[in-house]
């Protein structure tokens, strides 16, 4: 696996939903290349940072006058 194809697979990997071989070959890439360590670390922090933005309820409350078409915009683009 390469650089790139890691990218392709964060998200599933840091989910638990890659298929064994391509877990095996994803943690084979991330012991020998701490440029994916140090991009993996990073996504973890962004991930949390957001999380935690929208768990504070002054944020929420901001958000809440959000158009409905927006919202349901973004939340279709998230399962994709």
């Amino acid at each position: 696996m390469k650089c790139r194809e890691l990218a392709e697979f964060i998200l599933d990997y840091l989910e638990g939903g890659l298929d064994a071989d391509t877990r095996e070959r994803f943690e084979r890439h991330l012991s020998r290349c701490a440029n994916c360590r140090r991009y993996i670390a990073a996504y973890k922090t962004t991930i949390d940072l957001s999380q935690r933005a929208f768990a504070d309820d002054e944020a929420t409350a901001a958000n809440s006058g959000a158009p409905e078409d927006l919202i349901q915009a973004i939340l279709s683009s998230r399962s994709r």
